[in-house]
């Protein structure tokens, strides 16, 4: 299940959504509450916690305007009262020998990411360096401003579900935000042309 997830491809023509629920979702305090609302306007973080909270995830596999293998992340998280997203879309990079990982609408923000397959046949990624880039500017963002992210993912046979924990940091602020919890997948099939407009960004960056 595990490698069915991971294994998507623009030419197979399938996509993937689950549904579940956050067990917790939490942050750091208040002194992080300015940089949570800013990753709002961007689909990549947000302010809101709780417990119990409905979940669903998206992936889809696409070649991109530039023509590269593409596959992206959309995750709602269901809040009473309004719906907040994590979204990213991911591509090998040769040129850097690994992946990266655009994150939110805009591809602005592109990190480096490092994927682990543990011995019990689970997943662990963290993210490396990372660069904004916005029209003319691009640049590293140095340690201190930059997120350090640690995504544990697994597949529990007995309950046909994936279980999932995020943990997002900082070397200067300690922990930020994270949260835990659980879906269960469903694959289907999907033409190129049917793929939703919400599931590619609205701008496509070609720096990596």
């Amino acid at each position: 299940m595990m490698q069915q997830r991971f294994g998507l491809s623009a030419n197979k023509n399938q996509y993937m959504i689950g549904r579940g629920a956050m067990d917790r979702i939490w942050n750091a305090g208040i002194h992080v509450l300015p940089f949570l609302f800013i990753g709002t306007r961007r689909n990549i973080m947000f302010p809101e916690t709780g417990k119990d909270i409905p979940f669903t995830i998206e992936n889809y596999a696409y070649i991109d305007s530039f023509g590269r293998e593409t596959v992206s992340w959309i995750r709602q998280f269901h809040f009473k009262n309004k719906i907040r997203h994590f979204d990213a879309t991911m591509i090998y990079s040769p040129q850097r020998g690994k992946i990266i990982d655009y994150l939110g609408t805009k591809q602005h923000l592109a990190v480096d990411i490092d994927i682990k397959v543990n011995t019990d046949g689970s997943i662990t990624i963290h993210s490396g360096n990372q660069r904004f880039y916005e029209g003319n500017v691009g640049f590293r963002f140095p340690a201190f401003f930059s997120g350090d992210a640690e995504v544990n993912e697994s597949y529990d046979e007995s309950k046909d579900r994936f279980n999932i924990s995020v943990k997002v940091g900082n070397k200067k602020f300690g922990n930020i935000f994270g949260y835990n919890g659980y879906f269960k997948a469903e694959f289907h099939n999907i033409a190129p042309r049917e793929i939703p407009a919400y599931a590619k960004p609205t701008r496509e960056e070609i720096r990596e």
